[in-house]
This record gives C-alpha cells, sequence and structure tokens, in this order.
C-alpha cells in the first residue's frame, strides 16, 4: 500500500481516481489545486507521487518543481488532458516519472499507479 496524494481542480476526475485507488489498497489524500497539494506534501514532508498537470493558483508543474525542490527524492506522477502541458513535463525528467493522458479509465490509472511504484521503489 502506497500513500498517494491526487492533485486535480476537477472534482469528478479527482473523486473517480481517488475511489480507484483506494480500491486498489492505496492511502489516498486529495487537494484541489497546486497550492493546496504543496502544503500537504509540505505537512507530509514528501511521499506523494501523484499531480495533476492544469489547475488554477499553481499548475502541476510548478508543483512538482517545488515540491522536488523540498522532497528531491519524491516520486510524482503528472495527469494531463494538454499537450502543451505534457512537453512541458517532458522538460523534467528525473522529476516527473510518467505523464498520464486525460481521460483514462479506472484500470488504467491503477496500472500506471502501481506500475511506477514497482519501477521506482
Amino acid at each position: 500500500m502506497a500513500k498517494l496524494l491526487i492533485v486535480e481542480d476537477d472534482e469528478s476526475v479527482r473523486t473517480l481516481a481517488a475511489r480507484a485507488l483506494e480500491r486498489a489498497g492505496h492511502s489516498i489524500d486529495i487537494a484541489a489545486d497546486g497550492a493546496q497539494g504543496l502544503s500537504l506534501i509540505r505537512a507530509a514532508k514528501g511521499g506523494y507521487d501523484l499531480v495533476d498537470i492544469r489547475m488554477p493558483e499553481m499548475d502541476g508543474i510548478e508543483m512538482a518543481v517545488a515540491a522536488a525542490a523540498l522532497f528531491p527524492a519524491m516520486k510524482i506522477m503528472l495527469m494531463t488532458g494538454y499537450a502543451d502541458q505534457r512537453e512541458r513535463a517532458e522538460e523534467l525528467n528525473g522529476i516527473i516519472l510518467d505523464v498520464v493522458q486525460k481521460p483514462f479509465t479506472l484500470a488504467e490509472i491503477r496500472s500506471r499507479v502501481e506500475r511506477a511504484l514497482i519501477c521506482f521503489a
């Protein structure tokens, strides 16, 4: 079981991903934007895996860079529905483990998280 943070501005996507990953046995914390997500990361002293790219106040890439500066060993996976954001994420090799394209299925998000947790443990 892993402790995951889902930072997603779309409540339905956030809820869907959280439920799918909870059913897979993971402990889930959620945040609605990058600033809230970074606050939770600081409070937990790192240890989260899942971040969204397009959010108000602070986007996922900004949040990933800030979180990695605080906790360099933390694993980060991004979710995005925007091609330009996916290209920006490619510049963050070494910080971002994987980029999941939205929309995704429940099976896909579970599989991608499990693969990231196993491959990068």
